[in-house]
């Protein structure tokens, strides 16, 4: 299932996730918590354009370009303490990572299958999300609606790859894309309803799952 490559990067990705966990709940270390945290996903960019070359370009360029605002959201977070306009430039960074996700799942969109059902259920878990952020958002009510939509929206396109390409591919998206919105949603109710029990290590392990099966789900595409 994996290759030779992959196997020896999963355990060099693991290194760095756990790398990031521990430097970024260890005061001394703090400094170096600002490498580990944006190396998650540039290691995942050096693998992916490392072995992509099968790939047609237009999926290899646009995933990479979400990978690198992926980057780019990571670093601006990490100065949210500094200012909270980070925090709505890092939301814009990741909406951006989003849409160029959208665009790469929608390559392989199977037209005959309904998504309604499917959006259902995921509306019903975003009216849920926002019954409790909705008191505590006040000027970012609009950026943080837009921004549930764009990732609802991914994981529709994910979703819809469905019968497309081989099973592995959607599998691993498909996961990737919904570990995605579940780390958003506890980063979203960590900051705008309550400080939840160990929210660090579940936003970042989450995360870090969610862009690795991406990224592997799309080395493993193979259209029908």
């Amino acid at each position: 299932m994996l290759s030779t490559t992959e196997k020896q990067f999963s355990i060099f990705f693991l290194i760095i996730v756990l790398f990031e966990l521990i430097t970024g709940h260890i005061a001394s270390l703090n400094t170096l918590h600002y490498i580990a945290k944006p190396a998650i996903v540039i290691s995942l960019i050096y693998l992916f354009a490392k072995t992509s070359k099968s790939l047609p370009k237009a999926i290899k360029n646009t995933t990479l370009l979400a990978l690198i605002f992926s980057v780019l959201g990571d670093i601006l977070l990490m100065f949210v303490n500094h200012s909270p306009h980070f925090f709505t430039l890092g939301l814009v960074a990741f909406l951006t990572a989003h849409i160029f996700y959208v665009a790469v799942f929608l390559k392989h969109r199977n037209k005959q299958k309904s998504p309604f059902g499917f959006i259902i259920l995921l509306l019903i878990y975003a009216a849920s999300l926002f019954y409790f952020l909705n008191g505590n958002l006040g000027a970012m009510l609009v950026p943080v609606i837009l921004y549930m939509l764009v990732i609802l929206s991914m994981a529709v396109a994910a979703y819809l790859r469905k019968d497309r390409v081989n099973i592995l591919s959607y599998c691993l998206v498909f996961l990737g894309a919904l570990f995605f919105l579940i780390s958003d949603s506890i980063l979203a109710l960590n900051k705008f309803y309550e400080p939840l029990a160990y929210s660090n290590i579940s936003i970042m392990v989450t995360y870090a799952l969610a862009q690795y099966l991406i990224v592997m789900g799309i080395l493993k595409l193979k259209a029908d």
